[in-house]
């Protein structure tokens, strides 16, 4: 499955939930669905920026795809992680730098953010590209 397709299935299982409390409800089941982050890359080298919350994400590389792993202190905050991690992991560099991430506008999630929540998802965004374009120029 690429970026597309784990994208409109996300746009599909939140279309599910009418109101913006159960979709909460539902980030929080993903975020707790999410497999746990060995405590080992819970490392400040890992810590993103611009986070109000905690936000640990690591990325590994092999035959030529990436996968993410990630975790939050906070709960909202994990589904937002897991969420990034289900639709770009598992992709190779190119795929996810020629991403256009719209299931976020799709699902409203983005007007439903606080504005330092907001920043935190971009900063999510901008690491998840950053080791994109790390891995792409190392195996270039």
């Amino acid at each position: 499955m690429n970026i597309e397709e784990r994208q409109n299935e996300v746009i599909d299982e939140f279309s599910l939930y009418d109101d913006w409390m159960d979709r909460y409800q539902y980030l929080v089941e993903l975020g707790n669905a999410l497999p746990e982050m060995p405590s080992k890359e819970k490392t400040d080298q890992n810590l993103i920026e611009g986070c109000q919350s905690k936000v640990w994400l690591s990325a590994h590389y092999n035959n030529g795809i990436i996968t993410y792993q990630g975790d939050s202190d906070a709960i909202i905050v994990k589904g937002i992680v897991s969420l990034l991690i289900k639709v770009l992991s598992g992709s190779t560099p190119d795929e996810i730098l020629n991403s256009d991430l719209h299931f976020i506008d799709a699902i409203g999630l983005k007007e439903h953010l606080s504005p330092t929540r907001s920043n935190g998802l971009a900063a999510m965004m901008k690491q998840m590209r950053l080791y994109a374009l790390a891995f792409k120029a190392k195996n270039s």
